[in-house]
């Protein structure tokens, strides 16, 4: 069905306002009830009488083009309402190739089970995702159970006028058997009729397409056998009462098995060997969204002399991606303009904004340094495009694209903004995200209730655990920022931040970027010139090359290069610091001596310059030396010692800091009880150091504390408990992302539940 122009709704509500009548002044005038024209302009009635239209158009004053346009909407309407009634809901083929969905196909399906309240379905998704074919082919399998008619009508969502509920009264009406002359003109009185319907048939309608929620009121039935299903690239949140299946792409089997269906059938039936792995690329670089398939593998189909690999190469250049997954009248781009054209002004910029994104996903505080919109305001856009399908939902609040949609994302901002304003929207987006994981990181800094800069704290995270969730959730989009300073040059941000985030890095020690993060600073140390950032930096690279990948040698180089350049510029405390990671490089690669005077030495320069938090960790750092020299009872006098030195506040150092030394120093002394069998005075130990723990709760610290008092506990006999802080270990590092002894865990709870029950 063709539509000739603007709607005649449309048309007559323009001409009203031209003329600056009010509903009532041109129904007086015209001879027409109101209601009779509201209706009209509503969409209700789409083919009044002739007669009514001639009046309507000389109240108006209407006269030549402009009066010819009006009366010619209104035959067309009348011409549209003309649909024969056999056949008239009739369900669409199905899709002999259809493949995959088999869940989704048998959650449809049992929809259908209750006969004692509201059977309601809402299928929603991104567009592209198979929504109607999904529909239809669950119906097909449906026309045995539902023996009083399957029938599908298409809502037209999409259109600028989309189907008013009125007409789809009408039609369902008829399908329903209700002869024309016996529907009611009232919409209230169709529902009536249409609700007693269904209730009483063994029936399913497939509301196909649907707009918004008030389209779908009017069709939904009441309680009894009858039950509809609804598609929309809206979730129709309104619905109540409804079960709802929210669509995703293919599986990449079922994306690659749909792609071998379409094409098999080419060279007159006879399957053609085709390339399974250019086949899983065509598939990857469709997003295995259904439609896009339907396209390359139309492509392929149409074109006997290509291979499969030929079309995956062609579809590589991302850029050109969208233009050749077309084939025929389908593109996949005009599936995405159709949403695309439903946005307001304020939606598309947010829309083609968030494709600057570097990272997989985002919030709404993104979309607001990318936009300069309001924060609230923010969120309720990117709700609405969640809502609409162009966006899927992430973890928390976040949201995503596909993969096809960003790139579509990305043409709409190229085509319709200047390379000025997009430059100026990603340098806004990074520097956000700079200042912002500054401030994020002054929450994990020594004595630190939180950011010393007020007037950035004021929009960054407001506590600890809001910034580690925002570092962790942003990583991808922060680190990117952090490159890219560094690629410009940008040196004191490069520092400024990466000095911010040292301590946090502890936190996460298994992120597996923070050499990187340290490397770059370092760097940019060196352009600035400054000898003691410089020897920081280091120091940092040192530490995260040890911690963070278990990298002694490059740990080594770099404290050695640190403690030379402190040494030449009088600078102990951060030699002192050099020392302690030497010390901690070297130990691990059982150079145990030479590691004892490290920190001998590195204590000394500690206590030269009053670094009470340095000078007690170097004493901790010969502790685990003398342990691992196979001297426990040295080792434990030592550690005594530095118990009591950081529970005394005349040499405690700040109090975050003498948690965590604290909490090391208790398990180091339960590591030295266990190591001379006493597992009573192990066990204590390690629950004093989670005792100590909370005031620095890092998760991997938390987990070896745990995994310590669980060994306790097993030597001792107390099994279940001692499987049951084990399990609690191994949550733990598997949330810091420690995944080896993550495994350890596990492994050595398999071996304690294999032991109980031999």
């Amino acid at each position: 069905m063709t539509t000739l122009g603007p709607s005649l709704g449309a048309l007559l509500r323009g001409r009203r306002h031209a003329a600056g009548m009010t509903l009532e002044e041109l129904a007086d005038g015209a001879g027409v009830s109101a209601r009779a024209i509201g209706d009209i302009e509503r969409g209700r009635s789409r083919g009044p009488q002739a007669g009514t239209m001639e009046a309507i158009a000389a109240a108006l004053g209407l006269a030549g083009a402009e009066r010819t346009e009006l009366l010619a909407a209104a035959r067309a309407g009348r011409r549209r309402l003309k649909d024969p009634a056999p056949g008239l809901c009739g369900l669409p083929p199905d899709i002999p190739d259809f493949v995959g969905r088999l869940r989704e196909t048998r959650w449809l399906t049992r929809t259908a089970d209750s006969v004692d309240r509201q059977q309601i379905a809402v299928v929603s998704g991104a567009p592209g995702l198979g929504k109607s074919a999904l529909a239809v082919h669950a119906a097909w399998q449906m026309t045995e159970r539902c023996v009083d008619g399957c029938f599908f009508i298409d809502l037209r969502g999409l259109d600028a006028e989309p189907a008013p509920p009125h007409y789809v009264l009408l039609r369902l009406l008829k399908a329903l058997g209700v002869r024309t002359k016996d529907i009611p003109t009232d919409t209230d009185e169709r529902q009536s009729l249409y609700r007693k319907l269904m209730r009483d048939k063994r029936a399913l309608v497939v509301l196909d397409n649907a707009a918004h929620e008030a389209q779908v009121r009017p069709l939904l039935p009441g309680a009894g056998a009858g039950t509809v299903w609804v598609t929309s690239r809206r979730a129709l949140t309104g619905i109540e009462h409804a079960r709802r299946l929210q669509l995703e792409p293919l599986s990449a089997a079922s994306a690659t098995d749909m792609l071998g269906a379409i094409i098999g059938t080419r060279d007159e039936g006879v399957p053609t060997h085709v390339d399974d792995t250019a086949l899983s690329e065509i598939a990857e670089q469709c997003g295995h969204l259904p439609l896009a398939l339907r396209i390359a593998g139309n492509r392929l189909l149409s074109r006997p002399a290509w291979s499969a690999r030929e079309l995956a190469d062609r579809l590589a250049a991302e850029e050109l991606r969208l233009d050749r997954l077309t084939a025929g009248d389908l593109h996949i781009q005009s599936a995405f303009t159709l949403s695309h054209a439903q946005l307001t002004p304020e939606l598309k910029l947010l829309f083609r904004r968030l494709a600057l994104v570097p990272g997989p996903d985002f919030g709404s505080a993104l979309g607001a340094a990318l936009t300069g919109l309001p924060l609230h305001r923010t969120e309720q856009l990117l709700d609405e495009l969640v809502e609409l399908g162009l966006l899927i939902p992430a973890m928390g609040d976040r949201a995503a694209f596909h993969d096809l949609i960003r790139l579509y994302a990305t043409k709409r901002l190229h085509d319709e903004e200047s390379a000025e304003d997009i430059r100026s929207a990603r340098c806004r987006m990074n520097d956000w995200l700079l200042d912002t994981a500054r401030v994020a990181g002054q929450w994990f800094q020594p004595a630190r209730g939180g950011p010393s800069d007020t007037s950035a704290a004021s929009a960054g995270p407001d506590s600890r655990h809001a910034a580690r969730e925002w570092l962790e959730d942003e990583a991808d989009n922060w680190f990117t920022a952090f490159r890219q300073a560094a690629r410009e040059g940008r040196h004191r941000t490069v520092v400024d931040v990466a000095d911010s985030l040292y301590w946090f890095s502890h936190w996460w020690l298994f992120w597996g970027h923070w050499p990187e993060v340290f490397a770059l600073a370092y760097a940019a140390a060196r352009e600035l010139g400054d000898p003691h950032m410089q020897a920081a930096q280091l120091n940092h690279l040192a530490s995260s090359l040890q911690l963070c990948l278990g990298d002694s040698a490059g740990s080594e180089l770099r404290a050695l290069q640190a403690e030379t350049l402190a040494r030449q510029t009088g600078n102990k405390s951060q030699q002192g610091w050099a020392l302690v990671h030497a010390a901690h490089a070297v130990a691990t690669r059982g150079r145990l001596d030479e590691a004892l005077s490290y920190a001998d030495q590195a204590a000394e320069l500690f206590e030269d310059v009053d670094d009470k938090a340095g000078r007690l960790q170097a004493l901790l750092g010969t502790a685990h030396d003398l342990l691992a020299l196979d001297r426990p009872h040295e080792a434990l006098d030592r550690l005594r010692h530095i118990l009591a030195l950081v529970t005394d506040p005349s040499s405690a150092p700040d109090r975050h800091l003498a948690d965590y030394i604290e909490a090391n120093t208790l398990r180091a002394i339960g590591m030295t009880h266990a190591r001379l069998g006493d597992w009573a005075q192990a066990a204590s130990a390690y629950r004093r150091a989670l005792a100590a723990g909370p005031g620095v709760p890092i998760p991997n610290l938390q987990g070896l504390t745990l995994h310590g008092l669980a060994q306790a506990l097993h030597h001792q006999q107390e099994f279940e408990q001692a499987r049951t802080v084990l399990a609690e270990a191994r949550d733990l590092f598997a949330a810091a992302g420690n995944v080896a002894k993550a495994a350890e865990a596990e492994q050595l709870l398999n071996t304690w539940r294999t032991d109980q029950q031999a």
